[in-house]
């Protein structure tokens, strides 16, 4: 077989782009719209299955930039010096790098583009923001940084019904747009299915269980391993292991100490495994306000996308305290866990609130957040208005 040179690779890679747009579905994330690309240097990043590429092919479809994935083999055969270069020989605005981790020498090479060529657009994607901080220097200096979050409840709703509803602020109610939203669906209902399916746009593609299994075996052996010096099968392991036991306990924690002995690894190791993990979305890692250690397991550590506990016995308890955490942390609130747990679960910008169930009480909070409600009252927030921050 013979490796095509740059010329052949690029119109490949325009097939493949065409081929792309073909399939862009016909509903987006309202998301998308909100993003703001100004820079001619940006990374965009989030976790698996958010979007990424379906935002950025809509995004530039009127453009003539060059799209590739860099874990494309055909891409491995030559670096993104030369593509870049030849393209724009060719008369491309700009180039998108999908997955650029697996580019060989990738910071190296978009760095050198950006410098090289001071008019030309250069985007990056990638599901992890450590690609950053795995990069030269002076990298994040060059290129602004965007991150899609999970998709939220309204988006669901959206993308299933064709309906965009107006957001809502959890701590400053407008109980007109709560009667509106109210009004227009049964959100409860909706609130469900989203719970088991709906963080990601591509459970319209295909089976979502499965889509999960894939997401997280393809972040564990493909992602991982990049941020990972050192990296051998027993830590592998160690991370399937560490999933199968946040799928079924109801205390959202690890002890450290025991894992290290079972496995026989030491603590920096499972510390740097963790925070990796936390990195790429399979994991959320908890911490309390002003912890500032350098390795630390925070002090709750849940699934990053909370429908990852639909696959195993839901784990009702601690599903609730992972999506208050996900939903606040993707709308961009700081969420730290509660500095006393007999006030409460969560400290969201400084407002102390309690996560649970039916007759669940605030304790010492500012705000119990129930999932067995629709409708708020006194300090009560129903646990699908968090769904519309964004």
């Amino acid at each position: 077989m013979s490796i095509l040179n740059t010329d052949e690779l690029i119109q490949s890679l325009e097939e493949i782009k065409k081929r792309k747009e073909m399939e862009l579905p016909r509903l987006l994330r309202p998301y998308f719209e909100e993003i703001d690309m100004k820079n001619r240097a940006v990374l965009v990043f989030g976790s698996r299955g958010v979007g990424k590429t379906t935002f950025l092919l809509n995004r530039f479809r009127d453009r003539r930039m060059l799209y590739l994935s860099a874990d494309n083999p055909l891409v491995a055969t030559t670096d993104l010096w030369s593509i870049a270069s030849t393209a724009f020989v060719r008369g491309y605005e700009g180039i998108i790098v999908d997955e650029a981790h697996y580019a060989r020498d990738w910071s190296v090479h978009l760095k050198a583009i950006y410098d090289a060529y001071p008019t030309k657009l250069i985007i990056a994607s990638d599901s992890s923001s450590l690609i950053l901080r795995q990069g030269i220097a002076d990298l994040s200096r060059r290129f602004s940084r965007v991150r899609i979050p999970l998709m939220s409840l309204r988006e669901y709703i959206y993308l299933r019904d064709g309906a965009l509803l107006p957001l809502l602020s959890p701590f400053a109610l407008d109980s007109s747009v709560v009667k509106e939203i109210m009004g227009s669906t049964n959100v409860l209902a909706a609130f469900e299915e989203y719970l088991d399916r709906g963080f990601r746009p591509s459970y319209l593609e295909w089976d979502y269980k499965e889509q999960i299994e894939h997401i997280i075996e393809k972040t564990i052996h493909g992602d991982v391993p990049f941020f990972v010096p050192q990296i051998s099968d027993i830590h592998f392991r160690l991370m399937s292991a560490v999933l199968g036991f946040l799928a079924i306990s109801k205390v959202p924690t690890l002890n450290i100490e025991r894992m290290c002995r079972e496995w026989g690894i030491g603590k920096r190791k499972l510390y740097e495994l963790l925070s990796v993990m936390d990195a790429t979305g399979i994991i959320r890692i908890i911490f309390k306000e002003n912890d500032n250690r350098t390795f630390s397991k925070g002090e709750k550590i849940f699934f990053g996308d909370p429908s990852f506990y639909s696959i195993g016995s839901k784990n009702t308890g601690t599903r609730r305290e992972a999506y208050v955490a996900e939903a606040f942390e993707d709308a961009g609130s700081r969420v730290f866990a509660c500095p006393d747990e007999r006030n409460g679960d969560f400290l969201i910008n400084e407002t102390l609130v309690e996560v649970g169930g039916k007759n669940k009480k605030k304790k010492h909070a500012d705000f119990v957040i129930r999932d067995d409600t629709d409708v708020p009252h006194l300090n009560c927030i129903p646990m699908w208005i968090l769904g519309f921050q964004y």
